[in-house]
């Protein structure tokens, strides 16, 4: 398969250049289109504006700004995208302007070019028939805005083919979107249950229940948002809602159609008015209306098979920031409940029906389960994804369960050579799920953190031990948890994206999955102790040097390199090896005797002053009690069998889940950096 290199994006305002400028900040060539050159360079600045906010933010620095704009060419000439690999459509939201632009790209471009739609309001399958290659069209549902927003919808049609789908997921990849597959509807997925959040506000504030204050309040309790409904029209542009929910009224009916009071509005010219008093007596009736027709409204699309309740729920959190989604809302209102303000909905709105998966899990009488590790074999490989980017991937009870029981399927299939092991999203796995520790100690649950761990170790012991060849692919960022998953395959693949690192130290623990026991045995003690202490992030090329990692490909050769490694005989990784000259002065900071100085508080001796003052300042923001509990468990653990060593890990587990340190560090995450008392 062709190596996806160059992507055209025709349209220069906001959405197109939001879209060009994330492709382009991830390493992909971008053919920007507008009518006119003035256009193309109004698209230009603006993305020049947004990149040099991000080097005052710290976000970008001023090379990788030079080399994001160095890789997009701007353009009034179609004809320059005759030979781009993809071309994303996004211009103005009007069917006839679309699909005169595809017939003149079906004209312009290469057999082998895939063309894609943006369109949130039009469907796919009309826009493909403006082509000669329908199994060659789909749609790229970006989200506003694209070069921040992760979320991407794609939509193929039904005469979309599998190798166009999986293009347009690669170029997901390649540009760190986190993808769902919905199917060619109305509203497609995420705007279908949004729609009704924007318009049932309105329809509340018509029908004289409350003051706009109010509403706005009560759509950011029901769905723990930033923005109410109001304000978000007003940012994103009240004929924006008129458009989208004339479209969605006239396709799906009266719960999804634009009300009187909005149409008056957008004529008006004028944005909402946010200001007035909350009124708290109305608040219940609020919260029971919108949480009805968003809830009806995701329910109805998921019945009808447009999206699964994974990623129904992933695309609210990913791409419109609900801390929960729909389907997660409905357990935590209790089935009964939810059910009862659909039914609600139901009689408001004549022509919207009960949707049936609600129907039946009332008859089941208990909460939804979702499937978040998920499998896929094919050509041999059982591919195991953990996909729960809106959490980077993070280790819980429920992930570690479905990927013991979706490796174990993998295990037992006699077709499949080699198990490979994903992260979905801009992460591999980013640790374990601190609340879920923190909640043990604080409920005297300590015994629940030891079997869990146990069961994490039994787990990488069979990955590690398995007679199928096992891969991990970082192709993001892994810490903690994730770095000792990848480090129990037999090997890794992997991309400049990814890296590894142990910051458990910082947050009053060890790495409790083996982590310390495997990178010792390859990079050797001292230095493995220099990143358990210190925390600090080894990157993809740091890993790739000290043998760690097996493979390091360009993004656009992951796919090839990961069918080669599968393909091919088990590396020994734990072979012995020479480690670079640049990583010696880390390890001599964790001699024997270095150690001892360190913890003194003391200058190491025989190292660069400068690396010795910074790694005694970053050990001094760690937690005492894990310093020497590490320190202790790596010289120990090097003495005996990789069993034997995880057996000692568990055996100090109760003990620093106890210590005063751990809870401090642990509830620290996301705020102050913790005192440790030592205790």
């Amino acid at each position: 398969m062709k190596d996806i290199t160059t992507i055209g994006v025709v349209g220069a305002g906001n959405m197109g250049s939001g879209i060009a400028q994330k492709l382009a900040q991830e390493g992909l060539n971008v053919v920007l289109v507008d009518m006119k050159e003035e256009f193309v360079q109004r698209g230009i600045a603006t993305i020049t504006t947004i990149l040099e906010q991000g080097i005052e933010r710290k976000i970008f620095t001023r090379e990788q700004v030079s080399e994001t704009l160095g890789r997009i060419h701007g353009t009034a000439d179609l004809k320059e995208l005759a030979d781009v690999d993809l071309v994303i459509e996004a211009v103005f939201e009007d069917e006839n302007i679309k699909k005169d632009l595809f017939k003149k790209l079906d004209a312009i471009c290469s057999k082998d070019t895939i063309l894609a739609t943006n369109t949130s309001s039009y469907y796919v399958s009309e826009m493909a028939k403006a082509t000669g290659r329908p199994d060659r069209f789909v749609g790229m549902h970006y989200f506003f805005h694209p070069a921040k927003n992760r979320l991407l919808e794609i939509v193929p049609h039904l005469g979309t083919s599998e190798e166009t789908v999986n293009r347009a997921l690669e170029v997901g990849r390649l540009h760190s979107k986190t993808t769902i597959v919905v199917k060619d509807a109305s509203g497609f997925c995420v705007n279908r249950f949004f729609s009704p959040l924007l318009t049932e506000s309105v329809q509340i504030l018509s029908d004289g229940i409350a003051n706009i204050a109010t509403i706005e309040e009560a759509g950011k309790r029901a769905f723990n948002i930033g923005m109410g409904a109001f304000e978000l029209m007003n940012v994103t542009g009240i004929p924006i809602e008129v458009h989208a929910s004339t479209t969605f009224g006239r396709e799906l009916g009266s719960l999804y159609d634009t009300p009187k009071l909005l149409r008056e509005q957008m004529a008006s010219g004028k944005n909402w008015d946010l200001s007035g008093e909350i009124d708290e007596s109305r608040m219940e009736e609020i919260l029971e209306r919108l949480w009805g027709a968003c809830l009806g409204a995701a329910a109805a699309l998921v019945s009808e098979g447009i999206a699964s309740i994974e990623d129904t729920d992933r695309g609210a959190k990913v791409g419109l920031r609900w801390q929960q989604g729909p389907f997660e809302i409905v357990n935590r209102l209790g089935i009964e409940r939810a059910c009862k303000l659909v039914e609600a909905m139901t009689v408001r709105y004549s022509d919207f029906k009960m949707p049936e998966i609600l129907v039946k899990q009332k008859q089941l009488g208990k909460p939804f389960e979702f499937q978040i590790v998920d499998l896929a074999v094919r050509n041999g490989v059982a591919t195991v994804t953990i996909n729960r980017p809106e959490a980077m991937n993070a280790l819980n009870e429920t992930v570690v369960s479905q990927l013991i029981d979706k490796f174990g399927a993998a295990e037992a299939d006699p077709s499949v050579r080699a198990i490979v092991f994903r992260g979905a999203g801009k992460a591999f796995v980013a640790g374990a799920d601190i609340r879920y520790f923190i909640d043990n100690i604080k409920s005297g649950r300590i015994d629940d953190t030891c079997a869990f761990t146990k069961k994490g170790h039994e787990f990488l012991l069979r990955v590690e031990e398995s007679s199928k060849i096992t891969v991990a692919v970082l192709d993001g960022l892994s810490l903690g948890g994730g770095s000792e998953l990848a480090l129990a395959c037999q090997a890794i693949v992997a991309t400049a994206a990814g890296s590894m690192g142990f910051p458990e130290t910082a947050i009053g623990i060890f790495p409790g999955l083996g982590g310390m026991i495997r990178s010792a045995r390859q990079i050797g003690t001292d230095l493995a102790k220099y990143y358990v202490f210190t925390g600090k992030t080894l990157s993809a090329q740091d890993c790739f040097d000290l043998g760690l990692i097996t493979r390091l490909v360009r993004p656009q050769d992951l796919e090839r390199a990961v069918a080669e490694v599968c393909s091919g005989a088990k590396p020994d990784k734990y072979r012995s090896r020479e480690i670079p000259a640049r990583f010696s002065d880390l390890a001599a900071l964790c001699s024997a005797q270095n150690v001892k100085l360190l913890f003194a508080g003391q200058k190491p001796a025989g190292v660069p002053d400068k690396l010795a003052e910074a790694t005694l300042k970053a050990l001094s923001r760690k937690a005492p009690l894990a310093l020497k509990t590490a320190d202790e468990l790596i010289d120990a653990q090097q003495k005996v069998s990789i069993r034997e060593a995880v057996e000692l890990e568990l055996a100090r587990l109760h003990y620093i889940f106890s210590t005063e340190d751990a809870l401090a560090g642990l509830s620290s995450l996301g705020g102050k950096p913790p005192v440790y008392s030592g205790k």
